[in-house]
């Protein structure tokens, strides 16, 4: 038996209090990613893999809103966040019923993950405090 819990919180109450645990997001993502044929996961699998990226995703959705939020509106840092913001929330509306959703998942953590990274050096340091 696992000691290891998935969170599934849909609505974020959690985000506030639970800071993104990068490592496992990633660790996650390469295991997501590395596997080529439905029959590697059970169906089960697949659905408790989505719900774990689906929080994941959602934490780090909420950082790169927050950083982005920080810079001027006309900021193309800030437009292009945005931009990645609607795609993240489209595919987060979707269920996670297949391998394929689970890795389209994965590959949105690393694109979010990419922009929380551009957007932290581009917040002016006035403004890094939240």
């Amino acid at each position: 038996m696992s000691s290891h819990h998935v969170l599934y919180d849909p609505e974020g109450r959690l985000t506030a209090e639970l800071p993104p645990d990068r490592t496992v997001h990633e660790q996650v993502v390469r295991t997501a990613l590395a596997w080529s044929s439905p029959l590697d996961v059970s169906v089960d699998d697949v659905a408790q893999i989505g719900h774990l990226l689906a929080g994941a995703a959602q934490l780090v959705a909420d950082e790169v809103r927050l950083h982005a939020a920080r810079l001027p509106e006309d900021d193309g840092k800030r437009v292009f966040a945005e931009l990645i913001l609607q795609e993240a929330d489209g595919r987060l509306s979707q269920p996670c019923t297949s391998l394929y959703r689970v890795q389209h998942r994965a590959r949105l953590i690393r694109a979010l993950y990419e922009r929380l990274d551009r957007l932290k050096t581009a917040v002016p340091a006035g403004n890094a405090s939240p």
